[in-house]
């Protein structure tokens, strides 16, 4: 429901974008950070607070409603809860509005530099791997370092809250690293 709401609306708002650009910026603004984002924006872990007050530990429920897999996995229910009570035309436009600051910023940001390098290497008949090169702290909230190795040479390094969010890190050093510059998707 939430893909095709989005879909739709880049869809319409941008028809001459190929098909390929259009579905780099719907992955983006669908993607479980864009979702944890829109939560937090609406607000969603300080209604999940006041609701699971009595279930669970106030410190057990702040550590939830701040880990974004947690917002993200709200929303989603919300927008499933949503979509059964009224159907999909009803809420189609709010949707797309709750979600119209990522896709503005999927069109002028860029955002996925794995994608940007696989694409680069690939024209060239290479390929790029990642490693983990360190994981640290506890399991509900760890912090990766990967890095983005390119015919046996580390060319980035990047660390952040999610392995995926460290191999993009990584794939923007080694964008820059060989010369190349990133563009928005938009």
């Amino acid at each position: 429901m939430l893909e095709l709401a989005i879909a739709r609306a880049l869809y319409e708002a941008h028809p001459d974008f190929s098909e390929g650009r259009l579905a780099k910026i719907r992955s983006h603004v669908v993607s479980r950070q864009s979702c944890a984002v829109v939560a937090r924006e609406l607000d969603l872990g300080r209604r999940l607070q006041e609701r699971g007050e009595k279930a669970l530990a106030q410190d057990e429920l702040d550590r939830l409603v701040r880990n974004r897999n947690v917002l993200a996995a709200l929303l989603e229910a919300a927008l499933g809860a949503l979509f059964c009570e009224h159907g999909f035309e009803k809420i189609e436009k709010a949707v797309v509005v709750a979600f119209s600051g990522r896709i503005d910023y999927a069109l002028t940001s860029f955002v996925d530099h794995k994608t940007e390098l696989q694409e680069a290497l690939a024209r060239d008949g290479r390929s790029v791997k990642y490693e983990v090169v360190d994981v640290e702290g506890p399991p509900h909230e760890r912090h990766f370092t990967c890095s983005a190795i390119i015919d046996g040479n580390k060319l980035g390094v990047g660390s952040g809250a999610s392995k995926k969010a460290a191999e993009q890190e990584a794939a923007r050093q080694a964008l820059a690293a060989l010369g190349l510059e990133p563009q928005p998707v938009g």
